[in-house]
């Protein structure tokens, strides 16, 4: 937990700060084990710079997925071991992973961002862990408001907003750390004042 708590931190850190508000430490690191899963397919882009061999790294994580999800990860690999364990635990299931790495094939051929992907699914994969099934649909307007807001489409996430937080009136308390990042519209914030406004949108249950 520890590690990739750090690596999550590191590599994401508006996601690992609404992580801070899960209690449960076991629920927690299971979450975090789906962020560093997310944080190393990210990371691959902007490591390798030839398209083809991004894409070659990647296709190297699509065959890990086979072991993932059938309870046998790689012996030795921490992030695939956690995420393994997560799965089991939190019967996750395989179509969201399967997209979001086909959407980082797209990234590093420079093609559209494909929003549903690389944040409408991993979100709904994070409600899961805290909270179980069936709360797919309360987040995914506040993930696309998150997608949009990366993406530098802020207007277009302002005017999402207001139908992301009707939706997020079904949503659990216990979930809504899968989705209290969506509340940051400048990324480039001080860490403290994001940290205030994770307080305020928690406490009202909207982004």
């Amino acid at each position: 937990m520890t590690d990739l708590d750090a690596q999550v931190r590191a590599a994401d850190p508006d996601r690992w700060l609404s992580s801070r508000f899960v209690a449960d430490e076991a629920v927690r690191a299971d979450l975090m084990a789906l962020y560093a899963f997310e944080a190393e397919l990210a990371s691959i882009p902007a490591k390798v710079g030839q398209p083809l061999l991004a894409e070659m790294r990647l296709t190297w994580w699509a065959e890990q997925m086979d072991g993932v999800f059938a309870g046998a990860p790689r012996k030795g690999h921490p992030v695939l071991e956690a995420l393994a364990a997560a799965v089991e635990r939190r019967g996750l299931e395989r179509p969201w992973a399967d997209a979001l790495i086909e959407a980082h094939v797209d990234r590093a051929h420079r093609r559209p961002h494909d929003l549903e992907a690389l944040f409408v699914g991993p979100t709904q994969a994070a409600a899961r862990v805290l909270a179980g099934p069936g709360h797919e649909a309360a987040v995914a307007g506040a993930a696309r408001v998150r997608g949009l807001t990366l993406t530098g489409r802020a207007e277009e996430a302002a005017a999402l907003r207001p139908a992301a937080n009707a939706a997020l009136r079904a949503l659990p308390a216990a979930a809504f750390p899968a989705v209290a990042h969506a509340a940051l519209r400048d990324p480039d914030a001080p860490e403290p004042l994001k940290r205030l406004r994770l307080v305020w949108a928690t406490a009202r249950g909207r982004i």
